[in-house]
């Protein structure tokens, strides 16, 4: 059981290094369009001067697709009957721009 363990995380830290592109600035700039779709794939662009890292670009997490239901905090908190009171005006004038 600990082999195939250590075969997953060692199979597991391979695929991430062979992901990761290094580059230079000058290159990031004239071929960025080519990072960009390599970054889409689910590569990583690590951006270098004089072969030290300075940057890394890597895609962004999506949101997830399916909206979330209503409802997931009911009966988690109450709103206080003062919340639905109006503001005092120098409350509604500082909204506005204006000096109390």
């Amino acid at each position: 059981m600990a082999t195939s363990s250590l075969a997953l995380l060692l199979g597991t830290i391979m695929v991430i290094i062979m992901v990761m592109l290094k580059v230079n600035i000058a290159e990031a700039k004239a071929k960025l369009s080519e990072y960009v779709a390599s970054v889409a794939r689910g590569e990583t662009v690590v951006i270098c001067s004089r072969n030290a890292p300075l940057a890394e670009l890597r895609a962004i997490s999506q949101p997830g697709k399916h909206p979330r239901p209503v409802g997931l905090a009911k009966g988690q908190f109450r709103v206080p009957p003062r919340f639905f009171q109006p503001l005092p005006d120098e409350v509604v004038a500082s909204f506005r721009g204006e000096k109390p």
